[in-house]
């Protein structure tokens, strides 16, 4: 017969001290069943979970322990006859993110999942910098219902809270593709352009109301270009020059190409601007509308097929084809009403700083302004990222 025991120590982190405990158990018949140890700002919490035989002397052990635990400054329990360890079920990550992240958005997410019924088994930090973020461990679950306990917090609290399935399925994409416009980029090109062409207000109207879905964006995309006529070559590449990335998207771009994921851009926006940007990025696939250019000036008319949000769809699907992607491991990330059918298509679709009507439909929205917060919800901490940045250099 065994028994399992529980033994905690924590107090002043030191060196060799996780040694010197083992040290000590090790001279006794003990199976070890689990362990976990966590330094926070040089704070040691150390549990290790042992089966011993009955027959085992466990005041010894217990004396034996107790005496490191004094001579190292820590405090010591034991807990005896624990009862049969049983593996926790359904499992959910929430990824819990703010800036800064205050106690009572914590407060709010751990009491909606203690009211759920769903137990807590960890609490990790992910991230310090840009944003704070946390990743709650939880069983008992359901990740439909947990999301929409926890969606109102969100906008109460101004903070992100992304809910995930647990187990191996978030870290298994391998293809993320996004849109261009007030997502990879902070600007809107086609403004750009209309300003240029001394048309930026009313472009402007048209391209809000595309946005929210009110009118027909192929109608709205031609009303728009329409308005460029007369540009030229050297009005374009002036516009390229004057980008700005969002923050945080090179860093998202290079480490999700560091550890082996494909990337790729579809806009409703121009080849002739994206085309650049995206042989730059070195990004795995890129498509946008073409613009008819004659003897170097725009007509004000499109070439080929508009890339509207069933474009968007069909180009997440053909990106994933050529490189053999089950669509549960593509990830699509947008703001507008063009990028909803992608983002209802992929195996993860990110809302990032999106409309009323992309936010409903997403798994999960980001309104928090760096779009390497990303990666949390991938499961890439900010160390590794870090790490991954600087091996990279």
């Amino acid at each position: 017969m065994t028994r399992r025991i529980l033994l905690s120590f924590s107090g002043p982190d030191a060196s060799g001290i996780t040694q010197q405990i083992f040290s000590a158990i090790s001279h006794f018949d003990l199976e070890v069943i689990d362990i976990e140890q966590v330094v926070i700002h040089k704070r040691l919490s150390l549990g290790i979970l042992i089966s011993s035989p009955e027959s085992q002397d466990e005041i010894l052990l217990r004396d034996q322990l107790g005496a490191i635990a004094r001579v190292m400054g820590l405090e010591f329990t034991v807990q005896s006859d624990l009862g049969e360890l049983h593996a926790p079920k359904n499992l959910v990550h929430v990824t819990l993110m703010g800036c800064p992240l205050r106690s009572d958005a914590v407060h709010r997410v751990s009491q909606e999942i203690w009211q759920s019924g769903s137990n807590i088994e960890s609490i990790s930090r992910i991230a310090d910098e840009p944003v704070t973020a946390i990743e709650f461990f939880i069983s008992n679950a359901e990740v439909k219902e947990i999301r929409n306990l926890l969606s109102p917090i969100s906008s109460k609290c101004n903070v992100d809270i992304a809910v995930h399935p647990g187990g191996f399925v978030r870290h298994t994409k391998r293809l993320v593709l996004m849109d261009v416009d007030s997502t990879l980029i902070e600007n809107e090109v086609i403004d750009m352009l209309a300003a240029r062409a001394g048309h930026e207000g009313e472009v402007k109207k048209i391209t809000e109301k595309a946005m929210n879905g009110e009118i027909d964006f192929r109608q709205s995309l031609n009303l728009r270009v329409k308005t460029l006529q007369g540009l030229t070559f050297e009005d374009i590449d002036y516009v390229r020059s004057q980008i700005r990335f969002t923050p945080g998207a090179l860093t998202l771009i290079r480490t999700l190409k560091a550890v082996g994921l494909l990337v790729g851009v579809v806009s409703g926006g121009f080849m002739e601007v994206i085309k650049p940007i995206a042989e730059e990025l070195d990004l795995d696939f890129y498509r946008a509308n073409r613009l008819e250019i004659e003897n170097g000036v725009l007509t004000g008319r499109l070439i080929g097929n508009v890339i509207d949000k069933q474009a968007k769809a069909d180009a997440l699907r053909e990106f994933a084809d050529q490189h053999g992607v089950p669509l549960f491991q593509t990830v699509a990330i947008g703001d507008g009403a063009n990028d909803v059918d992608m983002i209802e298509e992929a195996g993860l679709g990110i809302a990032f700083h999106a409309k009323n009507i992309v936010r409903d439909i997403a798994d999960t929205s980001i309104s928090l302004p760096n779009l390497d917060s990303v990666l949390f919800l991938l499961g890439i901490n900010r160390s590794e990222i870090n790490e991954i940045l600087d091996e990279n250099n």
